[in-house]
């Protein structure tokens, strides 16, 4: 079998090469892969700022930093996981029909062979393709939000697709178990009362950051475990969760956020879940000085990566 990890960079310096995830190799080889990260450049669906098109890229370019060995969670990612760098699937830019069908004909060959896909979005918009995609291969999903905003909207301008509005159609389609999901983060103004209640009435768990404040980070990682249970899981990770301070570019910022930290120990919280896709989303560099946005996707999706491996090493 061949086994796909990062080039040496003891070998060669992490600046230079083509910019794929941590250095992987960029192939479309499923039969000796464990876990693919995949772009999705697209950005029609969003209803503020626009540029998340250029997020894989972004995120790519900032990956080079990171290295093989997470030390948190104690694993060697590439001791347990072949990865490949996909490339990016197929959009259509300013038609976001078409482009979910590229997007989910893209992805469903990857969860048919059995590997793990970290998507690198791209606006929130692209999470409805994704769940089509696993869920045409796994069945109904719980789903694990991290989000400023739930995107339970009903329409936005008398449309059903935006970025706002992803998980009420998966809930409509059937992608879901609601009863197993949860929502964290919510915070920010809103419209009114029922952009909230209308998440809950779908059989969501909402828990808005004011809650996660009051019974504290631990707490919250055990509720979302016993939410999810055994289910098969798909983490949707929106960089809006972090609060602008650390993480300024993305589409639609909401302050009195967590911080790249706290991110990162909800997301070590998921070890040991069946999580059968994930992604990262809503980076805009355009608007993301130094480049601190795309850095903590890029932490993001590496934590996921440990996720995934500490699930193959218990195998």
């Amino acid at each position: 079998m061949t086994r796909y990890e990062p080039a040496d960079s003891f070998e060669t310096p992490r600046f230079s090469g083509v910019r794929t995830f941590m250095r992987l190799p960029n192939t479309q080889d499923l039969e000796n892969a464990d876990a693919a990260v995949v772009g999705a450049p697209f950005d029609t669906g969003a209803t503020f700022r626009a540029g998340a098109r250029f997020g894989p890229e972004g995120i790519r370019s900032m990956s080079h930093l990171l290295r093989r060995y997470n030390p948190s969670q104690e694993i060697g990612i590439f001791d347990h996981l072949s990865v490949i760098d996909y490339g990016d699937v197929p959009v259509v830019p300013g038609y976001i029909e078409a482009s979910y069908e590229s997007i989910q004909k893209g992805l469903e060959p990857i969860h048919r062979a059995g590997v793990v896909p970290i998507v690198l979005g791209g606006d929130h918009s692209i999470a409805l393709p994704e769940l089509r995609a696993a869920a045409a291969v796994h069945g109904p999903l719980a789903l694990v939000q991290f989000d400023s905003h739930p995107d339970t909207w009903d329409a936005y301008f008398g449309q059903k697709h935006t970025h706002g509005t992803p998980f009420r159609r998966a809930v409509e389609e059937g992608l879901l178990r609601p009863e197993r999901s949860i929502q964290v983060g919510m915070r920010g103004s809103i419209y009114d009362e029922r952009d909230w209640d209308d998440a809950r009435a779908m059989g969501f768990d909402l828990v808005p950051t004011d809650a996660v404040r009051k019974i504290g980070i631990e707490e919250i990682i055990s509720r979302i475990r016993e939410r999810v249970d055994d289910a098969k899981v798909y983490v949707s990770f929106d960089v809006d969760f972090v609060d602008p301070a650390f993480a300024p570019g993305t589409g639609t910022p909401e302050i009195g956020g967590f911080t790249s930290r706290e991110a990162q120990e909800f997301v070590r919280g998921l070890a040991e879940l069946n999580i059968v896709g994930c992604d990262v989303v809503e980076v805009y560099p355009a608007y993301d000085p130094a480049q601190v946005t795309a850095l903590l996707a890029a932490n993001i999706a590496h934590e996921f990566l440990s996720l995934i491996a500490i699930q193959k090493a218990g195998g």
